[in-house]
């Protein structure tokens, strides 16, 4: 591959980019909007592409262009919006302080930058140097409402990738309503595809499914408040003949644990639209004036050498260039964990013992799961309370972990930091940190309830209670459970009109936890 390049047409209206194997090309209309001219192998930079753009009429079309037959609904746009000839599902929908939802969204600037730019709040791939890739941010705007959006292209030189991202920033006087933002809009030109999504539940996550595409929309997704076990925020689109060493495939990553949605749309003329990004079902978010949302990335991988080609692209960029620090490229350590042996019927010494038979098999990494805190003598008491129970470990995490050591082992530890039970002091002492609708009975699941990370000070507390832990005892390694989808998705620190970015803010909450412990703990795996 050669370094990743960025190719403008004379009279700057076609973008081509291209690492010398994959390209990439994008062009701007007479009317502004951005429609897509081409993915997939590597063609001639300086060749005109423009041809591909659809104006024969059709009967029933409806036309914007007052003089010409062109139709969005028959373009590939790279953001489709609702409503003016493009009757697909919308890549971007907002409601405007008159109520319509119709959207003008036209170029009026463009950025290249070396390097790709970091996403605030959200994991995102990275370049180590400036010079594995190139980004394209285009800037469009809605006119009418000083609405901006900036659609984001960023090309890799060791991979055959674009990351895609969106972001819309409200600079009129009065606020507006994002009710969907989707990261990816991709309209391909047919639909001679196999569908493959990876999906399953608990204890059989990610199976593989195929299926053709077909006239109407298929979609998989989540609206558990999470990603899920259930559905993989990863689909793959495969010609027919394709298999593991050769022919064309096509993946679309959302980088993103909240709700998703990844839809293909086939329309009657057999071209399909692919969306991915946050599931529009439950989502909306409120921009005054001055403030912009960001949605997660996603990543579209293309290959022409068959399946196994675009698992190893997937994982080369996200092995590399998704996953930091210090264990990105280390084995992981061989580990015991005591909960199969023990549950919660446990103390010191057995845990020594525990200990010690495993390191004579070579065992590198003990780890203490759930029930060393608080009153957490069954799943039913305790959990939030991320203090050391005196009566099992007299001499607390730091006591232990030394006699761990001693054996010549590292040791772990287990959190679940984003829940709660009701019976125990953190509930007791803020009743109002869950997420839960007033008047109406919750639902728990493991007899565990949802704390509202949504909220800072929620975050913080958690954040503080562990830092505790973490500060006093010698551990490299943390696990993390998440054992319950979220319901009852209110927050009691949000307005009403704001309700319904509780899900999106909650996961940015986890993410702030996140980054928070991995830079305060940079030698500490946290899985």
């Amino acid at each position: 591959m050669m370094n990743p390049q960025i190719y403008i047409s004379a009279d700057e209206t076609t973008f081509h980019l291209t690492n010398g194997e994959f390209s990439y090309i994008l062009h701007c209309l007479p009317d502004g909007h951005l429609m897509h001219l081409w993915s997939g192998k590597a063609v001639r930079p300086e060749a005109d592409y423009t041809c591909f753009h659809e104006v024969f009429p059709r009967p029933m079309t409806s036309c914007p262009d007052a003089d010409s037959w062109y139709s969005r609904e028959h373009t590939a746009q790279e953001c489709g919006t609702f409503g003016s000839s493009d009757f697909r599902t919308p890549a971007i929908e907002i409601t405007h302080p008159d109520g319509s939802t119709l959207s003008d969204f036209q170029l009026t600037s463009w950025n290249i930058l070396d390097g790709k730019p970091a996403l605030p709040g959200l994991p995102a791939v990275y370049c180590e140097d400036s010079s594995e890739a190139k980004t394209l941010e285009c800037i469009l705007t809605d006119q009418k409402n000083s609405l901006e959006m900036v659609l984001s292209y960023t090309i890799f030189r060791d991979h055959n990738v674009i990351a895609r991202n969106t972001r819309l920033i409200n600079h009129g006087d009065a606020p507006v309503y994002a009710d969907t933002v989707q990261s990816l809009c991709l309209d391909l030109p047919d639909s001679d595809y196999v569908w493959m999504q990876f999906s399953g539940a608990w204890g059989r996550e990610r199976h593989l499914r195929n299926r053709t595409l077909e006239q109407g929309i298929q979609s998989v997704g989540s609206r558990r408040g999470h990603s899920s076990h259930n559905h993989n925020p990863v689909v793959i689109l495969r010609r027919e003949h394709t298999d593991e060493v050769q022919g064309e495939a096509l993946g679309i990553a959302l980088v993103y644990s909240g709700n998703f949605l990844i839809q293909a749309e086939v329309d009657t003329y057999d071209k399909t639209r692919i969306l991915a990004g946050i599931h529009p079902d439950g989502f909306r978010w409120k921009l005054e004036p001055g403030e912009q949302f960001q949605s997660p990335e996603a990543v579209m991988a293309w290959t022409d050498q068959g399946l196994n080609r675009l698992s190893q692209t997937f994982h080369g960029l996200f092995g590399r260039r998704l996953a930091r620090g210090c264990w990105r490229d280390r084995p992981r350590p061989i580990l015991n964990n005591n909960w199969e042996a023990t549950m919660f019927d446990f103390d010191e010494e057995s845990l020594v013992k525990i200990a010690g038979k495993a390191k004579e098999c070579g065992v590198e990494l003990f780890v203490l799961d759930d029930g060393w805190f608080g009153a957490r003598r069954n799943d039913k008491a305790g959990l939030g309370d991320w203090v050391a129970n005196p009566e099992l470990l007299p001499n607390g995490i730091a006591g232990l972990s030394k006699r761990i050591r001693g054996l010549g082992m590292e040791m772990g530890l287990w959190f679940e930091p984003e829940m709660v039970n009701k019976d125990s002091n953190l509930y007791r002492a803020h009743p109002d940190w869950i997420l839960e609708v007033p008047g109406r009975t919750g639902c728990h699941g493991r007899n565990q309830f949802v704390l509202d990370f949504s909220r800072k000070e929620v975050v913080d507390a958690v954040y503080d209670m562990m830092c505790h832990v973490l500060d006093d005892a010698d551990l490299s390694y943390i696990k993390w459970d998440m054992n319950r989808s979220i319901t009852d998705c209110w927050s009691h620190a949000l307005p009403a009109d704001r309700q319904k970015e509780t899900a999106h803010r909650y996961i940015l909450g986890v993410y702030d936890l996140y980054e928070r412990l991995i830079q305060r703990y940079p030698r500490i795996l946290f899985e």
